[in-house]
Order: structure tokens, then C-alpha cells, then sequence
């Protein structure tokens, strides 16, 4: 990834996407299971798409690329706010407008369910789109109730970036699996000339929607999501449990510094490229500018990337963000509209995305084309952890459900709470909030 510009892609990042509502699998009296809005695919004609700003224009060029093959259907940019609640705002406000300005919606991943509960967006027919050919946990943050309401255009995962030099000088060439294994690692390294200083392990603890973030993953990577496949919450199962006590275990046995319950993704990178960590969970992003030559990192060439530490023998998994396109409900020219969004799912536009951003695509065959890998080497772990991945809570009110969760898991990591009191509590409060 690139440096952090949209909040969304970088499930906030960078920061917080958030709270900007998705929504949901429950009982939702606006939309529901059944209430998909129905539309006609036939019309052609001229679209807009309305998505943050295109900061590299590389988007600008796919639009003109279109819009030289079809003269009569041609695809005006409507660009919005670079942050992610001002997106949302709009949206909804053209949305309860009835509105028909807008076309090809960007949605942040924490949207689309609630767009689609709220019938402002309409289902799509699959068979228009080679889902097949994405990566099936970025579809899956297209659904609602198991129907298509948006196509993936780029995802995100977060990484393990450790510190080869110091991994080295302990004795080690296996960067760790666990977060077990990479507390014993640092312990190791605190007994070594060069990593005796190591503050060790930094990520997003702030609270903001970066910690639901990591508590979404910290339940994944223990074994369970914090709410299952039929939408009700299980924030206190032994796995969510398990998974809040490991990074409350790096807390208490000083492995992650005090410090680290003020970072964002701006300030645990900057503490990792300054060489203060040994380990870091961030989004990929931060390679290009930790291997920066121009003296603004001090580890340049001393770090790789691994998947995230897993929990109690589950496989380490990462919520994920990323940008989706939907169709507006009261957009004309939805059958332009759907093949607009096939041409940005397609391949070659992926890769060409790619090659210029580094955005993480949907598109499962870039992560394996020789070119990109020269550029990115490291795009093949980011598959693996794509395809582990997550997506944060799909429901309804997710402002208030993100804020809940942000509350209780940053309760225990700076020492308010314990695990169990703060997980059944938070549990209560997200069956409150389905009711």
C-alpha cells in the first residue's frame, strides 16, 4: 500500500474508516434479507462514479480509457472529501435525496451492508462479474445477507514487519508465528547487544477505529470472528477472550510499551522505521517508506513481512479494508454501470492500479504477475493474508457497535478492566444494540 491517504483502505487507514457505518445482519426494519431493490440492467447511457480523490490519476486514466471505447456512455469522476465520514456523508444525502447524480458508488468495506440494508444500493447479478478470479474474502465484503451489492476493487491486510538483523542477532531466522513465539523472541533480543533496547512489539491501540481493527483480528486469529455468520454478536467467547488477553499479556509483561496505547498507523510506523520496535502490525504501506534511502528511516534493507502471530494454534488473520463499487438505487444507466465496474475489476486494470499505488488488489493473479512481484515482493504474503482475513462487524448501527468495541477492548489494554469483565459487558451492549 502506499501512504495513507484514504482512511478506508487503511481500515482507517489509516485511521479510522470507521465509524463510518456498515452495516448490518440483523433485524433491520429499512431493508432487511429480502428487501433488495430492484433494477434495470438494460438502460445505457452516460455515469458518473463518486469516490474519494484520486490522488495518483491513475483512476482519471481508466476513465479516459473507457470513455474512448464508448463515446455514448461516457463516465464522469465525481470526486468527494478525502475523508472517509465526509464519503459517507454525501452518499447518504444523495441517497435520501432519491437522487440520480450519482451512479458507481465507492464503498468503504464497513458500508456496504448497511447501504443495501437501507435499499441504496441495488443487487447485483453475479454472472456479470468474474467473481471467480477475485480473492473470495474480498466478494464476501460485497455481501449482504449472502447477496452481491458491491464488486471489490482494492482490499488491504495488515502485516508482521520484524527486524531481520535483530531476529538474527538472537539466534533466530523464523519470524514468529505466535504471539508467544514473538515475546520469547524479544526477551531474546533484550539479551543481545544490538536489540537490548528494543521497545518490541507495536500496533494500532489508540482508541479509534484502528482498535477495532486489531480486536477484530485478535478474535480471528484465536479462532473466532466477534460475531458470527448469522450476525448476532460472540464477543465473549474463550476466543475472543483469548485473543484480547495475548496483546494485554504484551502490556503487562512490558513486550508492548505503554506508548503504543497512542498509536495510529502513522505513529507505530514512525516508532518502527525509527528503529524503536522490533516488531510491527501495520498495513503494507509501510514498506515503501521504511525502506525509504533518503535517511527518513534508520532499518531500510533491515526488516521483512510475515503474516500476523496467530493464537492458541489458530492461523493469525487481520480485518480488512478496502474499496468496493456499488450501484446507486435511483442511478439511470445501470447497465452501463455494471460493465463499468467489470472493466475496474478486470486484470489488466488491477494490475495497472497496482503498479502505480501499490493498493493491495482484488484481483487474485496480480499477487502472482513477475512485474508486480519485482516491485512488491512481498504482494504474495499480502495474498496469504488477504485470503485469512476478516471483515469487521456487519451491522446496522455500526457507529455505535465500533465505539462499543473500541471502549472495551482499550478498557483492558490500559489496565481499567479485565478481560472477561470488559468482553461479557461488551457483549451485553451489542445484543442491546441488535434488539
Amino acid at each position: 500500500m502506499f501512504k495513507p491517504t484514504r482512511r478506508s483502505v487503511l481500515a482507517a487507514s489509516a485511521a479510522g474508516a470507521a465509524a463510518a457505518g456498515l452495516a448490518a445482519c440483523s433485524n433491520d426494519s429499512s431493508g432487511g434479507a429480502g428487501g433488495a431493490a430492484k433494477a434495470d440492467f438494460e438502460e445505457r447511457g452516460p455515469i458518473s462514479v463518486v469516490r474519494g480523490k484520486d490522488n495518483t490519476g491513475k483512476f482519471q486514466e481508466f476513465i479516459k480509457q473507457w470513455n474512448d471505447k464508448h463515446p455514448d456512455e461516457k463516465v464522469t469522476l465525481i470526486e468527494l472529501p478525502e475523508s472517509a465520514d465526509e464519503q459517507r456523508s454525501q452518499l447518504i444525502n444523495n441517497a435520501q435525496a432519491k437522487s440520480d447524480a450519482y451512479t458507481v458508488l465507492g464503498l468503504d468495506v464497513v458500508w456496504t451492508a448497511e447501504f443495501a440494508a437501507q435499499q441504496w444500493v441495488v443487487e447485483l447479478p453475479e454472472d456479470k462479474f468474474e467473481l471467480d478470479k477475485l480473492l473470495p474474502s474480498t466478494v464476501e465484503t460485497g455481501k449482504y445477507f449472502d447477496k452481491l451489492y458491491a464488486v471489490p476493487y482494492t482490499t488491504n491486510a495488515e502485516l508482521l514487519f520484524y527486524r531481520k538483523d535483530l531476529l538474527e542477532a538472537a539466534g533466530s531466522n523464523e519470524p514468529p508465528k505466535t504471539f508467544e513465539e514473538m515475546y520469547q523472541l524479544i526477551e531474546a533480543m533484550r539479551g543481545t547487544e544490538e536489540g537490548k533496547d528494543t521497545l518490541g512489539f507495536g500496533s494500532q491501540y489508540s482508541k479509534y477505529e484502528g482498535l477495532t481493527v486489531q480486536l477484530t483480528g485478535l478474535a480471528k486469529s484465536a479462532g473466532k470472528d466477534l460475531f458470527g455468520a448469522d450476525g448476532k454478536p460472540q464477543a465473549n467467547s474463550n476466543e475472543a477472550k483469548a485473543g484480547l488477553q495475548a496483546a494485554k499479556d504484551g502490556f503487562d509483561k512490558n513486550y508492548i510499551p505503554k506508548e503504543a496505547l497512542t498509536y495510529k498507523e502513522e505513529e507505530s510506523r514512525q516508532a518502527f522505521q525509527d528503529g524503536r520496535l522490533a516488531f510491527l502490525q501495520n498495513w503494507p504501506y509501510v514498506w515503501n517508506l521504511a525502506n525509504a534511502e533518503d535517511g527518513s528511516s534508520k532499518i531500510n534493507g533491515k526488516f521483512d513481512v510475515c503474516p500476523v502471530p496467530g493464537i492458541g494454534g489458530s492461523e493469525g488473520a487481520t480485518a480488512l479494508g478496502g474499496l468496493n463499487y456499488g450501484i446507486s438505487a435511483f442511478a439511470k444507466n445501470k447497465g452501463t454501470a455494471i460493465d463499468f465496474i467489470a472493466f475496474l475489476a478486470s486484470e489488466d486494470q488491477q494490475k495497472a492500479q497496482a503498479l502505480a499505488t501499490g493498493e493491495a488488489p482484488a484481483h487474485s493473479a496480480v499477487y502472482d504477475d513477475p512485474e508486480v512481484l519485482e516491485m512488491y515482493p512481498y504482494y504474495q504474503t499480502l495474498k496469504a493474508a488477504v485470503d485469512a482475513g476478516t471483515a469487521r462487524p456487519q451491522v446496522v448501527k455500526y457507529g455505535d457497535v465500533t465505539q462499543a468495541i473500541q471502549e472495551a477492548a482499550y478498557d483492558v489494554l490500559s489496565g481499567s478492566k479485565e478481560v472477561n469483565a470488559s468482553l461479557d459487558a461488551l457483549q451485553k451492549t451489542l445484543e442491546e444494540l441488535q434488539a
